[in-house]
């Protein structure tokens, strides 16, 4: 007995599949901090709050899968004590800040130590932090360059 050809099977079908999983990224193209939240200049005998928003690193992009549940959690930074401070550079003297979820600075937006912070967006390849920052400008400052430096982490 022979095989016959006309009796071969000449197709068959296989599944193809991946499964994708939520996840974010941040693409940097020179890299450096990831943006800056910048009060300006002020004289030392002025008073007051002084408001800024952060403004991210135009080199890194933040990026999530749609729909993905971002938050993000903001240290003390460098010199907490029971508030975010700043520091003047080659002293000690420190000019405290706040930070906030909205422009408008309000106690419900504020921004507590390590508090997780629901991320919203409407673009899942462009997404911005709602940071905005106060500092309280005390009228006795003496002069010189004041800085912190805070870490961010984005959970999902």
């Amino acid at each position: 007995m022979g095989v016959f050809a006309a009796n071969a099977v000449t197709q068959q079908s296989f599944q193809v599949g991946a499964t994708i999983t939520p996840g974010c990224s941040i693409a940097s193209g020179s890299g450096g901090l990831f943006g800056t939240l910048d009060f300006g200049s002020h004289n030392g005998v002025e008073s007051g709050l002084a408001s800024n928003a952060f403004i991210p690193n135009t080199s890194l992009a933040l990026a999530c899968t749609p729909g993905v549940a971002l938050s993000m959690t903001i240290d003390g930074g460098k010199h907490y004590t029971s508030l975010r401070n700043m520091v003047r550079t080659g002293g000690n003297e420190a000019v405290p800040y706040r930070l906030y979820t909205s422009g408008a600075l309000t106690a419900n937006s504020e921004i507590l130590v390590n508090q997780a912070v629901a991320i919203s967006y409407s673009n899942s390849n462009n997404i911005t932090l709602p940071i905005y920052g106060a500092a309280q400008l005390t009228g006795f400052s003496p002069a010189g360059t004041y800085t912190d430096q805070l870490t961010v982490t984005l959970s999902w």
